[in-house]
């Protein structure tokens, strides 16, 4: 069957720095949030709907985990050990035919402090050498120069992305980056899903919000997401200059919300919470903020700082492209009083009777997956790319020592044909997709590795324990024949 991906369509994996490299304090490598956010071992899911309280640091519990060399309960200072094994784990990447494998830069392996004078050589040298192993392997290097880690002490010191000097002190990190990969990097993200600064701003945002008055922190929160707008501009604009064939992206939560029913005032509040989504590509898109987000400060009597140059460097230096996680949908009511919410990927929504739901509660919608590309399209006429999409869920590993991630499979090919349908049947320029996460790895919030996304099984146990020792499953031999076909084999059994 002739496959409705484009030719050069880009197939790959995403993983993130703080949550596979491990070496936490080694090699000139600084804190970060990530190494101080604690183990959580929940198993009550209804507590997963706590999103905030999941994700938030206090100075208290900063000084606490300056005070360990612990690594069992703060386990992504060991990660999956990616920092010593990352030519294994790259070669079997490449065997399983990427094209591209997106990855993140670890800010404080860089600029230990944030506001170093000079960059950490160690830090440059490991990152050369996993992009130099990308190339070798004819694997295109995705770069997210911000994926969940700012600097410790750019925190503590400098209220993270809230201070001023953010703007600066990461423009210098990426010349530094640029500086040194230009011609060997061609794709750029700069914040990884930059509207969760909203929803966890310690890990994004580096802001310890009890350092804040309660009332004032919702403003506190998006006068630092104005800095990471203009910091995300600035940086587009030193890797354009650096190296003008270089694609430069923005990357957000695609959340899409269904209205619970048909009655207007249900699809107006999805309309208002839909709006909440788009802002944030809005303003990397077309250079400026929309009305809708002006007025809504307006309306919260906000008075975020922002100067006519921080307005010109947004205004000239929009995205080349948008690209977007995607895991999930959920509903929106007006009077959400007595239905039933669902968490997924730290956001909270009305449960979707017509949907499956995951181990985590999470709903399964390939459907939603075709819709959002349709959407943002529409929207914005400019290429997209799909940087997360996967399924989190507990693997066996049989007495034969096989894993048969059957489940894994399915909810790949479904969201996967629904990302064909969308190239094939409603035009959508769809640059590429990197599974999230193509091998196993420590989850986002709560530090988990029960949770496990891979086509890669890695042997380890929430608390640290096992080999570190990597093995295929069965969704490994899978991706590789939907690569080799250039996803046609998901087609077969129409065909047939």
């Amino acid at each position: 069957m002739e496959s409705k991906f484009p030719k050069e369509f880009l197939w790959g994996g995403a993983t993130a720095a703080n949550q596979i490299e491990g070496a936490w304090n080694i090699d000139g490598k600084g804190l970060s949030t990530a190494d101080v956010h604690k183990f959580k071992d929940i198993t009550d899911k209804s507590q997963l709907n706590k999103v905030h309280e999941n994700c938030d640091v206090t100075d208290e519990q900063i000084q606490e985990a300056l005070n360990t060399d612990d690594t069992e309960y703060y386990p992504k200072r060991h990660g999956i050990d990616y920092y010593h094994k990352y030519k294994d784990d790259i070669a079997m990447f490449a065997e399983m035919g990427f094209k591209i494998y997106r990855f993140s830069i670890a800010w404080s392996r860089i600029y230990p402090n944030g506001d170093d004078k000079q960059p950490n050589e160690k830090g440059l040298q490991f990152y050369e050498d996993v992009i130099h192993e990308c190339i070798k392997h004819n694997i295109e290097p995705l770069i997210t120069l911000s994926h969940y880690e700012p600097p410790l002490t750019f925190c503590t010191k400098y209220n993270g992305w809230y201070s001023r000097e953010s703007i600066e002190f990461f423009s210098t990190y990426v010349k530094t980056l640029i500086d040194r990969f230009k011609g060997k990097v061609k794709y750029w993200v700069t914040f990884n899903e930059i509207d969760s600064i909203i929803r966890h701003p310690f890990m994004t945002g580096g802001l310890i919000e009890s350092r804040f008055k309660p009332e004032d922190f919702e403003e506190v929160m998006y006068q630092a997401m104005h800095h990471q707008f203009v910091a995300s501009a600035k940086a587009i604009e030193i890797i354009h200059q650096e190296d003008p064939k270089a694609k430069v992206g923005c990357m957000i939560t695609k959340l899409t919300y269904y209205p619970f029913s048909c009655k207007p005032c249900d699809v107006l509040e999805t309309q208002k919470r839909m709006r909440k989504v788009y802002c944030f590509s809005d303003t990397q898109v077309f250079g400026e903020y929309p009305k809708y987000l002006l007025k809504a400060y307006e309306n919260k009597g906000f008075h975020i700082k922002m100067t006519d140059e921080d307005l010109a460097i947004m205004k000239k230096n929009p995205v080349d492209f948008v690209s977007f996680s995607y895991y999930q949908t959920s509903c929106v009511a007006a009077n959400p009083n007595g239905l039933e919410t669902t968490a997924g990927n730290t956001t909270i929504g009305i449960k979707n009777p017509h949907l499956k739901t995951s181990e985590w509660g999470w709903q399964i919608d390939p459907t939603g997956l075709r819709i959002a590309l349709v959407d943002l399209y529409d929207r914005y006429r400019k290429p997209l790319f799909i940087a997360e999409n996967g399924l989190g869920a507990i693997d066996t590993v049989e007495a034969d020592g096989s894993i048969q991630d059957d489940y894994r499979i399915e909810y790949m090919k479904q969201h996967l044909k629904a990302v064909g349908q969308a190239i094939h049947e409603d035009g959508v320029e769809v640059m590429g997709y990197t599974v999230w996460g193509p091998i196993d790895l420590l989850s986002n919030s709560l530090s988990q590795i029960s949770k496990r996304y891979g086509m890669i099984y890695v042997d380890l146990d929430n608390h640290g324990h096992g080999t570190y020792t990597r093995k295929k499953k069965k969704s490994f031999d899978w991706y590789k024949k939907v690569i080799e076909t250039n996803g046609a084999s998901l087609f077969d059994e129409e065909e047939r």
